[in-house]
């Protein structure tokens, strides 16, 4: 049974949809069957793997509002191990559709639950918002990275999330926890991100991933092309803190295929 996670931050520009495809990339890479579920209308997620959400005729928004069979939906990737189920603009309605429906916040746990099996890893890339698509997704989730920008006005939201979070586990998914906070867009040269990584550490301790993902210009480049970080340019710096994490999630959840010298690179800290 694969291990479902959602990638959620109700603030936009943390890094959250890069998170998410580069993560389930990087989990391909890695040799395990990996499915990244868009969950935004924007469809950035799919358009980042190289599929145009224009072409989308069927996405997630049919497998939740209309029950089709996500396997029916499903589109391979060009990256190794890696599926999509896409998403289209029509996924903006699903909030409002979804309102009447009986049992509205486990559409998706139950969608996804049809397809389980087949994966490793699911990972759901969610809209900045605290809507009822998001509370789906955590539902429907065993676990939730939530990406966190260095930067001040990042660390605003960040109670109110984690509040979401408890909500949700006290009343929907008791089984969810926090896989991990994730520092993004970190900057050397700034003293202010180091300030914002040593606040984060300081108050949330052992549930901050010690990979940090850094600012990096070929990871703003890779979704122009339609690719991610590791097919794109598997050399650079954003595909080394990728596969960093991928591995920490690895080990995290006693998964990791690694050397004893790899498990110790891999827990290193960034600063």
């Amino acid at each position: 049974m694969g291990k479902i996670i959602t990638v959620a931050n109700q603030k936009g520009g943390v890094g959250k949809t890069t998170s998410a495809i580069n993560l389930a990339a990087c989990m391909g890479v890695l040799e395990y069957k990996t499915l990244l579920v868009d969950a935004d209308p924007q469809a950035n997620a799919t358009s980042g793997v190289g599929i145009d959400p224009k072409s989308v005729k069927t996405g997630l928004y049919e497998c939740i509002v209309n029950d089709v069979n996500p396997a029916d939906v499903i589109i391979k990737t060009e990256n190794p191990n890696l599926d999509l189920l896409p998403a289209h603009i029509d996924l903006v309605g699903a909030e409002i559709e979804l309102i009447n429906l009986p049992n509205r916040e486990y559409k998706m746990r139950q969608s996804l639950a049809r397809i389980r099996d087949d994966y490793d890893f699911i990972i759901i890339d969610c809209s900045p918002s605290l809507g009822l698509v998001t509370v789906n997704a955590l539902t429907a989730s065993d676990s939730v990275i939530v990406p966190v920008q260095c930067e001040y006005f990042a660390l605003e939201g960040l109670g109110k999330l984690l509040n979401t979070i408890k909500i949700v586990q006290q009343k929907l998914n008791t089984d969810l926890s926090i896989e991990g906070i994730l520092l993004t867009m970190y900057d050397t040269r700034l003293r202010l991100s180091n300030q914002v990584v040593e606040e984060v550490r300081i108050h949330f301790q052992d549930i901050v991933f010690e990979t940090i993902i850094h600012r990096n210009t070929t990871l703003g480049e890779a979704p122009s092309f339609g690719q991610t970080i590791i097919m794109h340019d598997a050399s650079c710096k954003g595909s080394v803190n990728y596969l960093k994490l991928a591995r920490e999630i690895l080990q995290k959840n006693d998964m990791t295929r690694m050397s004893s010298e790899d498990k110790y690179l891999s827990t290193e800290k960034d600063v």
